[in-house]
């Protein structure tokens, strides 16, 4: 069983797609791809609302790469890009 994890949110009002983009990749090319458990990760968009996915093997998994990254430099740039008020994040298990 392995847990998706969803984030919706909005980019923050002073921060431009590009830039935000830009953030994105380095989180998910540097940061993301060697944590343990980690399987897959994909951005979306819908207008002004966002959505990243990320797939990863366990629970214990998801919680220890919040730990890590709470204080990463790739990830406090990305989520300071973010409008924190908008930011909702799920974890999900699942069924097969």
């Amino acid at each position: 069983m392995a847990i998706v994890e969803t984030m919706t949110f909005r980019v923050a009002p002073a921060s431009s797609d590009e830039s935000f983009l830009a953030a994105d990749r380095r989180l998910q090319g540097v940061l993301i791809p060697n944590q343990p458990g980690f399987m897959r990760r994909t951005t979306a968009r819908r207008g002004e609302n966002w959505l990243v996915v990320t797939l990863w093997a366990t629970e214990p998994d998801a919680v220890a790469f919040a730990r890590v990254a709470e204080r990463h430099p790739v990830q406090v740039e990305f989520d300071l890009l973010v409008d924190p008020g908008s930011v909702v994040t799920n974890r999900y298990h699942t069924l097969d």
